[in-house]
């Protein structure tokens, strides 16, 4: 959460607690309701609206469960090196996010990795969050589900280790079936143009 989501949250529980307090103003042995104005009102209505799991996030809570994973990478040119782990995914927060925890080998090194997908409903957007034990940065990342909700594009942004610059990856996400998903990245290669530089192929063991 921002500083200014989380300052606005902090507001509107201070507005709460001042209505609350007009229970004690009343006269001797009357409690009055609590009160609050029209602005506290569309503030606790659009914090509430914001919060509250929706359609989107039973989309996420779909792709829950345990997956084999195989990663084919294209970096470096050639015939792709070939990877494989498994991805353990679970709701969180009271089905706000699809929490993902991943184990396996990446180029011959042992690999694990966590990532974040949400739906924020005042962005209109799903979001996504991503560290791993081959960086010490963090990916961020937003996107949007195309109409079928089949195919999820998101744009992540993450820190270049060669340039020690910011740098975009273009990322898909294609459910083919509730038991298999596919998952591509594409970045810049050396000459800047995007290329295919990752595959993903999970498939649910449960």
């Amino acid at each position: 959460m921002t500083f200014k989501r989380l300052a606005g949250a902090v507001l509107c529980v201070l507005a709460l607690g001042v209505a609350a307090q007009a229970q004690d103003k009343g006269a001797a042995g009357v409690k009055k309701e609590p009160v609050m104005d029209e602005k506290q009102k569309a503030a606790m209505e659009a914090w509430q609206k914001a919060s509250t799991p929706g359609p989107q996030h039973k989309q996420l809570a779909e792709m829950a469960g345990t997956w084999e994973v195989t990663i084919k990478s294209f970096e470096g040119g050639g015939e792709p090196q070939v990877s494989t782990g498994k991805a353990s995914r679970k709701m969180i927060m009271g089905g706000r996010y699809l929490k993902e925890d991943y184990k396996g080998t990446y180029m011959g090194q042992p690999f694990d990795g966590m990532g974040l997908t949400g739906f924020d409903n005042a962005l209109k957007k799903f979001t996504t969050v991503w560290i791993d034990s081959m960086s010490t940065g963090v990916g961020v990342g937003s996107g949007e589900m195309d109409s079928t909700g089949k195919i999820l594009t998101t744009s992540m942004t993450y820190s270049d280790p060669m340039t020690g610059k910011a740098t975009t990856m273009r990322q898909i996400l294609k459910r083919e079936s509730k038991d298999l998903e596919t998952f591509e990245i594409y970045g810049p290669g050396p000459d800047g143009r995007e290329v295919k530089m990752m595959e993903m192929t999970y498939k649910r063991v449960k």
